[in-house]
């Protein structure tokens, strides 16, 4: 995807993306896939740059406080002539400390220049990872898809041999109970019973049927 990635790369120039390491929707990805050898290298170097802008952004506060304690100890030993010890020694410490204000503003300086392009890094790097992101993600929602369809293809399969199974049941069922009520009629209940007694426990009963009341032999004869 290198010439797809330029051209996207190209066309997302203006657009804002959040830093993606510090988003937890981010990390929610990689629930189920493992990040590729190229993000986590990305995730790495983007971790890297973040914590070296923290690093800076602290260091100058702990500056900015040592360069005004210093300017505050130079007031003062302007202010207050009558301390000094000798002239000697406090232009020593003057000049001490315009040297020390001097390291710390050369310090800020090159801290500053540093935290003016940081975010520069920070940007190109976090679109690098965004975008070997959607490649892994892109991937396996094709790679889905052909599972979901095959998955679609085998449940719609299955329905049809499931209704054609329900059928053929239906029909066998019936021909059971058919078959069980002429076998009844024909051989009559006492040779039922006994086939049943002998074959029930090896074969599936079929629906139960009521048994017709036995005639008399001559339906005019009286007790």
């Amino acid at each position: 995807m290198g010439a797809d990635r330029e051209k996207f790369n190209n066309a997302i120039g203006s657009v804002k993306i959040p830093i993606l390491i510090l988003d937890n929707k981010w990390h929610r990805i990689f629930g189920k896939m493992d990040p590729t050898d190229e993000i986590k290298q990305l995730e790495k170097e983007l971790s890297d740059l973040l914590k070296k802008q923290g690093k800076l952004v602290n260091e100058n506060k702990e500056l900015k406080k040592i360069k005004s304690n210093l300017m505050n100890d130079i007031v003062s030993n302007i202010d207050d002539v009558d301390k000094r010890e000798s002239d000697e020694n406090a232009d020593k410490k003057l000049n001490d400390n315009k040297r020390l204000i001097n390291d710390v503003n050369e310090k800020l300086d090159n801290n500053e220049e540093e935290l003016m392009e940081l975010p520069r890094e920070i940007d190109a790097v976090n679109k690098k990872l965004m975008l070997a992101t959607m490649d892994m993600c892109y991937e396996r929602l094709q790679s889905n898809t052909v599972q979901i369809e095959e998955i679609a293809d085998w449940v719609r399969d299955i329905r049809v041999q499931l209704k054609k199974n329900l059928v053929k049941k239906q029909d066998m069922e019936l021909y059971n109970a058919e078959l069980y009520s002429y076998m009844h009629d024909i051989f009559g209940p006492e040779v039922m019973e006994l086939f049943d007694m002998k074959y029930v426990p090896t074969i599936h009963k079929a629906p139960e049927l009521k048994t017709p009341e036995a005639q008399p032999d001559n339906p005019d004869s009286q007790d």
